[in-house]
């Protein structure tokens, strides 16, 4: 029998089944959703950021040699800045609880994976919150184009890929001081093409790497500065890539990046590449080629309108295919949990910072997804084996075991967990052994902690 559409789109879409949210019924109503998902008046911001790394810089200079006050105030806008990751942390947490579809947080989250950033120092894990904030919500709905131009431009990707080593050779930067450390950065180049458009293995060659590197040593980051984009340090002259030629008509500017990119968001490389990971992440590991074919021919077609490819993907027969062969990812479970449990996001906001180490950072770190850190540039693995390692599936067993008690003041009734999480899709193993639980505390655990709950 047929699974109910809601029930397929919440768990294969989304973020799971919740007491609190109603899914819609048919996949426009899912599609429409994701607008729901945009940037918040309240979010951390690039010029914020700005502001806060330029006033940490000024602190930690005084405070070197400076007085105790001043010691002070550095230690004092550290943990500020601290604090205020904490609740953009929490606030992703809640928005993904919060989502009456989850389709859409799940979406920030598959972006925001395919254009990798990473955190580290507190000002750049402040900057990865921005990165989020500037660069995918605002075009979830929106062109690919779009995204990309906002994602391969923003500090957190330049940082990341040290595109802020980057100089042109010739450039006016490199004549006037030729003794200052510098020259061509592949990296963001590669990834650029490599990663974030075109796939590796499409046609290109390394020359164009080579060129579109030259193309962007113009981009850089200095929390003194509001621009991107410093002429004087860009490559002069024409640079080729894909057999179209930029710049070498006047002065270097962001325009020629805007161009190239254009062109690299509209290669039929791109619309198969990027067709594939939307369907390996949501559906398979293996997705059948027909469904790649078709969400590639809706990319090519509305020239990337990631609406329409959201909606292609609602509307796909093959969210009944394979259901429960991928593993839910570590920030999925504690996100799938939260919402089974019927936590809302004011509660999850409501979190101490001591709590959100214990209950979401630490787990998920265990689990092998530690927050804003992956292994590299091509960001998480998909593959379920992946997430299914003796330590990970151990801490899902605990987390379930231990923290459902301290994050609710009472635990719902496991029989109405099991419905609540799993509608109509819990296998009879499941089914038959939450009744038979001894007590609510294990009946939870055995509902969390079941592979009908882990997998989706």
């Amino acid at each position: 029998m047929p699974l109910p559409f809601e029930q397929l789109a919440a768990i294969r879409l989304g973020f799971g089944l919740s007491p609190q949210n109603n899914i819609p019924t048919d996949p426009a109503g899912l599609a429409r959703s994701v607008s729901a998902s945009g940037p918040e008046q309240d979010s951390i911001t690039l010029d914020q950021v700005r502001q806060w790394h330029r006033e940490g810089q000024l602190l930690s200079r005084d405070a070197r040699n400076g007085t105790k006050d001043q010691q002070k105030a550095d230690r004092s806008h550290r943990q500020n800045m601290r604090a205020l990751f904490n609740t953009a942390v929490l606030r992703r947490f809640a928005r993904a609880v919060d989502d009456p579809t989850g389709f859409g947080e799940r979406l920030v989250w598959f972006w925001s994976d395919h254009f990798t950033v990473s955190g580290g120092s507190v000002y750049f894990n402040l900057m990865s919150d921005a990165f989020v904030q500037d660069a995918i919500r605002p075009h979830l709905t929106g062109r690919f184009a779009d995204m990309m131009f906002a994602a391969e431009t923003h500090p957190a990707m330049l940082r990341y890929l040290d595109q802020t080593s980057s100089i042109g050779p010739n450039s006016v930067l490199a004549r006037q001081k030729p003794d200052k450390p510098g020259g061509l950065n592949e990296n963001l180049a590669r990834e650029m093409i490599e990663l974030h458009s075109m796939g590796v293995g499409a046609e290109y060659t390394q020359a164009d790497v080579e060129q579109l590197a030259r193309l962007l040593t113009g981009l850089t980051y200095n929390p003194r500065q509001n621009t991107v984009f410093r002429a004087r340090r860009a490559e002069p002259g024409a640079d080729t890539v894909l057999g179209e030629s930029y710049g070498g008509d006047g002065k270097a500017s962001l325009g020629d990046i805007r161009a190239v990119i254009e062109n690299l968001a509209t290669q039929d490389a791109t619309a198969r590449h990027i067709a594939r990971k939307m369907a390996v992440h949501f559906i398979s590991d293996t997705p059948p080629d027909a469904l790649i074919d078709r969400l590639a021919q809706v990319f090519r077609d509305t020239d990337g309108d990631l609406a329409a490819m959201n909606l292609a993907l609602a509307e796909s027969p093959e969210l009944e295919q394979g259901f429960r062969t991928k593993m839910r990812q570590p920030f999925e479970f504690l996100v799938a949990s939260m919402r089974s449990l019927g936590m809302t996001g004011a509660q999850v906001d409501g979190l101490k910072p001591a709590a959100l180490r214990r209950h979401l950072l630490e787990p998920m770190a265990i689990m092998g997804q530690p927050w804003a850190a992956p292994d590299g540039p091509d960001g998480w693995s998909e593959a379920a084996e992946d997430w299914a390692s003796p330590q990970g599936i151990a801490m899902r067993i605990n987390w379930a075991m231990t923290s459902p008690s301290d994050l609710l003041a009472e635990l719902p009734d496991p029989r109405n967990l099991l419905r609540d999480c799993l509608g109509d899709t819990a296998s009879e193993a499941v089914t038959w052994a939450i009744p038979r639980a001894e007590s609510r505390t294990e009946g939870v655990a055995l509902v969390l902690a079941s592979a009908d709950f882990n997998r989706r």
